[in-house]
């Protein structure tokens, strides 16, 4: 058992959650920390208790790359619902807001409204969420019943369409729709449902979502908190290594003296890189060992940009 926890402390790398609604990111991560007997461990992009999907898990020097993660669009898959509205955004919440549907709201119209969320798009944070203001949490001020003035921030909606028929409900009068949506970090997903029930003059609420890509993996590759806990002997079967974290950048083979060099923070010289490559990946014993940025307005240096101690 001693020898175990040895292999143990040494996990760096990624774990992919496939997070279960109804838990936090942080109970996640809290979990994990208790099975894993590991204190450098984090998640890349809080998740809502009423949403699950995919919750990177950063495991040792893998917690340094968490802004890195972060830098990546994400993906969801949801649904929302016109003719309601909640304080949280959510199904959670209290609903503040009722207003029948009158007539269907067609595919076009809808359509064209989640198309009018695209680019850079405007949103105030909603109460109900972790952003501070005045170094306190967004929810706090809500939970205690107080006003703070919630200043509004650009986000970047690279995709947000239609994923079926909408399907409205002649007795209750509300109107269901689904969506796909790739977004930007920051991005609150039940605010651009909000946002498309302002587009038709119309309260809205999203009644669910799920997470399906973060930090350039998908569902397919994501496991449950059980699966770490039952494969506890062979990390290979839920942690992903370092290396995966940069599958987009070009390799860089290292000889033995360019990788002395690495060591102690020299430039290098490197022929034969695309000019459009502004980062590197360079490999040494079969390992990426540090991450190197192109020198500015020289295409054939490159400079250190994160060191990589990863055992050979």
């Amino acid at each position: 058992m001693g020898v175990f926890f040895i292999e143990v402390d040494k996990m760096n790398g990624l774990i992919l959650i496939n997070k279960p609604v109804g838990m936090t990111s942080a109970d996640v991560v809290y979990k994990l920390r208790k099975i894993l007997h590991l204190k450098k461990i984090g998640h890349a992009g809080t998740l809502d208790p009423a949403v699950s999907g995919v919750l990177p898990i950063a495991v040792g020097q893998a917690t340094k790359l968490i802004d890195r993660l972060h830098e990546r669009s994400k993906q969801y898959h949801g649904t929302g619902r016109l003719g309601l509205q909640t304080d949280t955004g959510d199904l959670s919440g209290r609903v503040i807001a009722k207003q029948q549907v009158e007539r269907p709201v067609t595919y076009d119209q809808l359509a064209t409204a989640l198309e009018s969320l695209t680019g850079a798009v405007q949103q105030v944070p909603p109460l109900y969420s972790a952003v501070k203001v005045n170094g306190r949490k967004l929810y706090e001020y809500a939970r205690a019943g107080e006003t703070v003035e919630v200043p509004a921030r650009t986000v970047n909606v690279e995709e947000f369409v239609l994923t079926g028929e909408p399907l409205f409900d002649e007795t209750s009068h509300v109107e269901d729709f689904s969506f796909g949506v790739t977004c930007s970090k920051g991005t609150y997903v039940r605010t651009l449902v909000e946002q498309v029930g302002t587009e038709l003059n119309l309260p809205a609420v999203m009644t669910k979502l799920v997470r399906t890509k973060s930090a350039g993996f998908d569902l397919t590759q994501t496991v449950t908190i059980e699966d770490v806990e039952q494969n506890m002997a062979n990390p290979a079967q839920f942690l992903l290594p370092l290396d995966a974290l940069f599958t987009d950048l070009v390799k860089v083979e290292l000889s033995k003296g360019q990788w002395q060099k690495v060591q102690n923070g020299a430039v290098l010289q490197l022929q034969d890189i695309s000019a459009d490559e502004q980062e590197i990946a360079l490999v040494f014993g079969g390992k990426i060992k540090a991450i190197y940025k192109r020198m500015a307005g020289r295409t054939d240096l490159y400079v250190p940009g994160l060191m990589l101690l990863q055992n050979d």
